[in-house]
């Protein structure tokens, strides 16, 4: 049944149903993402749940994209593990505080639009990545304590059912999509383990989930500038990684939904679910893409999806942790599997060939960064580095000079493209200073100035004319370029009624 709720200022369309299923099936894919990352920084399984359960709630409610899911995740867990190992947990939680405090103020600045500049290449890529990273990770399910590769029947038994688990998650939804496939997964599973007695890794297996409330207190560490000085690198470095994973998964929920969702509302989001998890015993986290596509892929949009998560995930920890702990692993790594197939763009591979190369370049870059550093963020920054480097090769190469001489022998250069860093050069090259009549028009009608390199470039190739004893005109320049233009009293003409408004970037700092 299908009603309407004014939650938060957003008026959404809930099928209750839906949100309350695909809130659970989240909650029981939580549970040994939660406790494996905990592991990974060297914390206590219940610091990494109670994160997933403080995160998921305060960004359900709080958040800018509704049916997105937020918790504990590998990429705040591999940031922190060295401050974790040399100093403990309370570090740890002053860390995840101050990095909460650093994304609220990125909110607040509204440095969330930034995301615009991530391009679709470095999407793909950070995507590509993420899948394969998700499905190696559950190749750790097949071995054993000692870290060996399972064989004989144990190997056949957790195979076989984690290809059941996957045959009812890809053909259940083409018969019914009333209860969500994954859910149904999972309980198919648990019942024929259950009733049938098999042997197999259970979810109690890798730690024990009991616990109680999650506990507040400050963290016990010294406030002084010392302690600031340790945790600040940390704390930025996990802000940063944060709020990169947030908005990519919250633009790709875009993408996949057909809505918009508020990046600058979801930093502040995120920034206050990781005070919150600092204060209440939690290691921190961010959106979880893996997580989010089940909810999207079970048809939850609304905020209730995530908030029922939360509290199932809290309410699994405080009282059902001996049945939750009985959970075949083959169930939820069947899922996590069918989650990175579906996470994978492999609408990418069949567009190889009519991709640019640079594209190309920048998306195989992104992916490997991502599988082999495990560095969400770096990948990203390291992508849009390319990428803007070579926006800018191909930018000063498109800069163009339409030459002619009128009645009046005066030479005219009209320029076309941008002017900047990259294409000075190339714009220096177009000039005969010496065989040029003695009066010159430099029009600027179809160009932009855009920096600071290009306002120097200016400046030199009108000394270079004055030099020679040689007048130049510098016509339609915004009244910036103007003003920075060291002979500007000799040689600007300006035509009023055409002067273009455009500022230069120098003129924002």
């Amino acid at each position: 049944m299908k009603k309407y709720l004014n939650l938060f200022d957003f008026k959404q369309k809930i099928d209750y149903k839906t949100e309350v299923l695909s809130g659970l099936t989240v909650a029981l894919a939580l549970v040994p993402e939660a406790v494996a990352f905990a592991l990974i920084a060297g914390l206590s399984p219940l610091t990494g749940l109670y994160a997933a359960f403080v995160m998921g709630l305060v960004t359900s409610i709080l958040g800018g994209r509704p049916g997105m899911i937020s918790g504990a995740t590998g990429a705040v867990a591999v940031v922190v593990v060295a401050l974790s190992i040399s100093h403990g947990p309370e570090y740890i939680f002053a860390t995840v505080i101050l990095a909460g405090i650093i994304q609220v103020l990125a909110g607040l600045f509204r440095l969330g639009k930034l995301m615009r500049l991530v391009p679709h290449p470095v999407i793909f890529g950070f995507v590509n990545g993420l899948a394969i990273i998700i499905f190696m990770s559950q190749l750790d399910q097949f071995k054993d304590a000692s870290g060996n590769w399972l064989t004989g029947q144990s190997l056949y038994i957790l195979l076989g059912l984690v290809l059941f688990t996957m045959l009812i998650i890809w053909g259940l939804p083409k018969l019914t999509r009333a209860i969500p496939a994954s859910l149904v997964a999972i309980l198919a599973v648990f019942g024929i383990v259950l009733v049938f007695g098999i042997d197999t890794k259970t979810v109690g297996d890798i730690a024990s989930i009991q616990g109680g409330f999650p506990p507040f207190h400050i963290p016990n560490v010294p406030f002084s500038f010392d302690t600031l000085v340790l945790i600040f690198p940390y704390a930025a470095i996990m802000a940063g990684v944060g709020l990169i994973e947030s908005l990519l998964t919250l633009n790709i929920i875009d993408e996949i939904t057909e809505t918009r969702g508020r990046g600058n509302k979801e930093a502040v989001a995120q920034g206050a679910a990781n005070i919150l998890s600092g204060m209440f015993s939690g290691m921190g986290g961010c959106a979880m893409l893996g997580q989010s596509l089940i909810n999207i892929s079970n048809g939850a949009r609304a905020r209730l999806s995530g908030i029922v998560a939360a509290v199932a995930l809290l309410l699994f920890v405080m009282f059902g942790a001996s049945l939750i702990e009985q959970l075949p692993m083959a169930a939820l790594t069947g899922l996590m599997i069918m989650v990175a197939i579906g996470t994978f763009e492999w609408a990418s591979l069949r567009t190889f060939n009519k991709m640019p190369k640079s594209d190309i370049f920048v998306l195989v870059t992104v992916t490997l960064v991502t599988v082999f550093l495990h560095n969400l963020a770096l990948a990203v920054v390291v992508g849009v580095i390319i990428a803007a480097l070579v926006f800018a090769y191909d930018s000063a190469r498109r800069i163009r000079a339409r030459k002619s001489i009128d009645e009046q022998g005066v030479k005219h250069y009209e320029i076309y493209g941008p002017l900047f860093f990259a294409s000075v050069t190339a714009f220096n090259e177009k000039f005969d200073i010496l065989n040029d009549p003695d009066e010159v028009v430099i029009d600027f009608k179809e160009s932009r100035v855009v920096d600071m390199s290009a306002i120097e470039a200016l400046n030199k190739i009108t000394e270079r004319y004055l030099k020679v004893g040689k007048k130049v005109h510098l016509r339609h320049l915004s009244p910036d370029c103007k003003l920075l233009l060291k002979n500007a009293d000799d040689i600007i003409e300006v035509n009023v009624l055409e002067d273009p408004t455009y500022h230069i970037m120098a003129d924002k700092i």
